[in-house]
């Protein structure tokens, strides 16, 4: 007799049968799409190129050479075998401290060393989803907000709202003044929410920005401060992309405005960083995320709750003493802004020759592409039709503006740096040959109809019906590998 088939609604918890995750996004999508067919110039030299996956490879060979040099920051070389023991015992929640040292460290020199950082409130959690979520758990209760500025990364939806029953509302921000946050924007959804009686914990910021790669001024950032102290709610500053500013201005963390502007009021109690190792180091896979507070029942609360998702000590150890090499992170960090500068220049270039324009920026590992010209309507669902052709036709994983929460259609997220200069032209050239095939269309027949010679070999409908599957068709979730 064979198993009765038994409801899974009544075997597994909300969290798991629901979709909190926020994997139900053309986001995610893009990035199953890539899974599926992924690019190789020699394997699979049509395949879908991924622009959709917000990391810095440009400067890892002078992280390769570091390790080379310096064979004993492992435990596991002849080298550095004879502290194996040691540090593949037990550890507590606290850290390392020559790991936090050198995390405090970095954090200043990322930040020109015009602050400094206490060892002892760095918190240590599994990337920056896990201190994001960390951070919420210790600020807020089920149903309780935070103001978000839109756009805004996909994954917070993830991050701090899945587990922690907490809401995001969003702060509006428009093209028309560059998607800057104001005033104006911040009392607007704060008294929305007053009027839904949602309580409004704190503000969540990201500074530079993901996705717009731009970075708030100190005017911004003192109202900022002004309204949070105002409001009597916290500010979380994500600042994971503080060393990833390649051209002027340059970058100012909230850690500046609370210790050099005297002249405006904050209870230091409300201020909390996130911060990571994964986009200023490259180092996504080692699972390097910090909690900064200025308050300190947070960073002890923050600290107990760090046992769910600890840095390993054997990477603790190793970037304890590649942190400390003051000549080499200064050099890193000064060539890895070179490159992506130069990068930059090279993609958001290739873009203009064929009338693409991009949000002007200089930090990040992405550009705000400007696709409104293309859209056969002003619309999301017109922007969507856009992406699923540049998917599955032009073949390049961007991600679309609406699951950013961007309120205008046509903006696009195209990450430059995860990939080799020869991908980046193939590309370019992939986004040229598109854009002037339309662009004849357009003229010849006066009305937008997409059109392209470089579809993909696959069965009529074979997407959507991708999309609307419940079951994820790559054996490991896209949510594992994504980072902001």
């Amino acid at each position: 007799m064979g198993l009765m088939t038994v409801d899974q609604t009544q075997l597994l918890s909300k969290i798991a049968i629901g979709d909190g995750h926020g994997e139900a996004s053309s986001y995610f999508d893009g990035w199953k799409a890539y899974d599926e067919d992924p690019f190789h110039p020699t394997n699979n030299p049509n395949g879908v190129i991924q622009m959709g996956l917000a990391e810095n490879q440009l400067a890892s060979d002078l992280v390769q050479d570091w390790i080379l040099n310096n064979p004993e920051a492992s435990i596991c070389t002849p080298e550095g075998v004879w502290d194996f023991k040691a540090i593949a015992n037990f550890q507590d929640y606290h850290g390392l401290p020559e790991f936090r040292n050198g995390v405090a460290k970095f954090m200043s020199r990322t930040r020109g060393n015009r602050v400094s950082f206490d060892p002892d409130r760095v918190v240590m959690s599994g990337g920056a989803t896990g201190a994001h979520e960390v951070t919420a758990f210790c600020l807020a209760d089920p149903g309780d907000a935070f103001l978000v500025p839109i756009p805004y990364y996909p994954g917070f939806d993830r991050d701090l709202r899945w587990r922690t029953g907490v809401k995001l509302l969003p702060v509006k921000c428009e093209s028309s003044n560059n998607f800057k946050l104001t005033r104006e924007a911040l009392e607007e959804a704060y008294e929305k929410a007053k009027e839904e009686n949602i309580r409004v914990k704190g503000l969540l910021i990201t500074n530079p920005s993901n996705p717009l790669g731009t970075i708030m001024d100190r005017k911004t950032l003192r109202t900022v401060v002004s309204f949070i102290n105002e409001k009597r709610i916290h500010l979380v500053c994500d600042e994971i992309y503080a060393a990833t500013v390649f051209s002027h201005p340059g970058f100012i963390s909230i850690a500046e405005i609370l210790e050099e502007d005297k002249d405006i009021e904050c209870d230091h109690n409300l201020i909390h960083i996130v911060y990571s190792l994964s986009k200023d180091m490259g180092f996504p896979g080692f699972r390097v995320g910090i909690i900064y507070s200025y308050n300190d029942a947070v960073v002890h609360c923050a600290r107990k709750m760090s046992s769910f998702g600890l840095v390993s000590t054997q990477t603790q150890y190793l970037l304890a003493s590649m942190l400390s090499d003051d000549e080499f992170v200064e050099r890193f960090l000064a060539e890895s802004a070179k490159r992506l500068a130069q990068r930059y220049k090279v993609f958001t270039g290739g873009l203009a020759k064929v009338g693409i324009n991009c949000l002007q920026s200089n930090a990040g590992l992405f550009v705000w592409m400007d696709l409104r010209h293309l859209l056969k309507k002003a619309t999301f669902e017109s922007e969507i039709e856009l992406w699923k052709v540049i998917i599955h036709e032009v073949k390049i994983n961007v991600s679309p503006g609406s699951s950013f929460h961007c309120t205008e259609p046509g903006w696009f997220r195209v990450c430059y740096a995860n990939m080799d200069d020869k991908a980046v032209q193939i590309a370019l050239q992939r986004i040229r040959t598109f854009v002037l095939q339309n662009k004849e269309v357009v003229v010849s027949s006066k009305k937008h109809c997409w059109h392209t010679n470089l579809r993909l070999s696959l069965k009529s409908g074979r997407f959507d019906d991708f999309m609307m599957s419940p079951h994820s068709p790559i054996p490991q979730s896209p949510l594992v590998k994504a980072t902001i």
